[in-house]
């Protein structure tokens, strides 16, 4: 696994920009993680994890999302 950044959320969260692998694949990973009591961040199950082959699409689409909010 390769953090790439960890964006404040607020309120003890972040989303967190990883590289990740299972089964041999790698995926861009986005996932919100919590502290946990003893100051620890732990994953949740709230994210995506989008397969390389996917990327360029989901890139598109948000550079085309990120057009309609400015």
């Amino acid at each position: 696994m390769s953090v790439i950044r960890d964006i404040d959320k607020g309120k003890g969260e972040i989303i967190r920009v990883e590289i990740s692998e299972f089964k041999g694949n790698k995926y861009l990973n986005l996932r919100i993680w919590y502290t946990d009591s003893e100051g620890e961040y732990k994953p949740t199950q709230k994210g995506i994890a989008i397969p390389v082959g996917l990327y360029a699409e989901v890139k598109d689409a948000i550079l085309a999302a990120e057009s309609l909010l400015n």
